[in-house]
């Protein structure tokens, strides 16, 4: 098992020692020192994994893996994976990582919302506290390939959950965020579809509408082909599209690559772009 990948499974298995400590100490008397002991340790493997293959690690062309250097390698140039009027949140354009974190490949990941003219999408504030899925105009928006691609991985049966796009809401989302991660990358991005896009180069479409993918693993598809739906699962607090390029089909393991869209390069945080491009349906092409 790779090392990142081994320190990843020690850091889960930190916070569930946490919390059966923490349970464990309301009905058995022993110091409270014990609870914070696998704390501590969570936070150092979780250092120690964002640091087992950073980006720029190794020398020359390729890393200490034999892995082509994609923290000095310059953007990989691809089509959007939306058609139509959006907006750019936590984009690697404003900062690196984009996410606040290296992990599960998200180095330069982005977060799309859809803007179309004249649906205006519902503002973050105190009410309500939550919002169906449909209040927002990138529910149920395709996602299309952003190039000539083999489909690797297919996942669509987790639900479509409420909004927490709302102050009230912030508290349970980070507790939910928290709670994800124990579970896996596959509970923290929800809905998923991954390509292999070739050169060791994959794509990761995250939060997708449940069974909604039209795609399956093993299949070729083509620029622009649609894939799924944009949709409201896993970690996620309002409808959105989350996109990344990474080294590995595996996010546990992953390191992000950054992206450059071809006639938009990387909108930066709050930007409105529109994505031109034809939209190629399945049994269309």
């Amino acid at each position: 098992m790779p090392v990142r990948k081994s320190l990843t499974v020690l850091y889960r298995s930190c916070w569930i020692a946490f919390f059966v400590v923490l349970v464990a100490g309301m009905h058995y008397d022993f110091s409270w020192l014990w609870s914070w002991l696998p704390l501590g340790l969570l936070m150092v493997t979780r250092l120690l994994a964002n640091r087992a293959r950073p980006e720029g690690a190794g020398g020359g062309a390729d890393g200490a893996d034999g892995r082509a250097d994609f923290g000095v390698r310059s953007a990989v140039e691809v089509e959007a994976p939306v058609t139509g009027r959006w907006r750019a949140l936590n984009s690697p354009a404003d900062r690196v990582p984009s996410h606040g974190t290296r992990a599960y490949g998200q180095a330069y990941a982005i977060d799309i919302v859809a803007e179309p003219d004249g649906r205006p999408r519902p503002s973050f504030g105190w009410w309500p506290v939550v919002r169906r899925s449909g209040a927002f105009p990138a529910f149920g928006a395709p996602v299309v390939a952003p190039a000539d691609a083999t489909v690797v991985r297919v996942a669509d049966g987790q639900r479509d959950h409420l909004s927490r796009n709302s102050f009230p809401a912030l508290p349970y989302l980070l507790v939910e965020g928290m709670c994800r991660d124990l579970a896996g990358a596959r509970r923290l991005v929800g809905n998923h579809v991954i390509l292999d896009l070739g050169a060791g180069v994959y794509a990761l479409y995250a939060h997708l509408r449940r069974g909604s993918a039209v795609v399956r693993e093993g299949e070729r598809v083509r620029a622009g082909d649609e894939l799924a739906r944009c949709g409201n699962s896993g970690n996620s607090s309002e409808p959105h599209v989350h996109f990344q390029l990474m080294d590995d089909a595996d996010p546990d393991v992953a390191r992000g690559i950054p992206f450059d869209w071809r006639g938009i390069g990387v909108p930066a945080n709050d930007e409105v772009f529109t994505a031109p491009g034809v939209l190629n349906r399945p049994g269309t092409g």
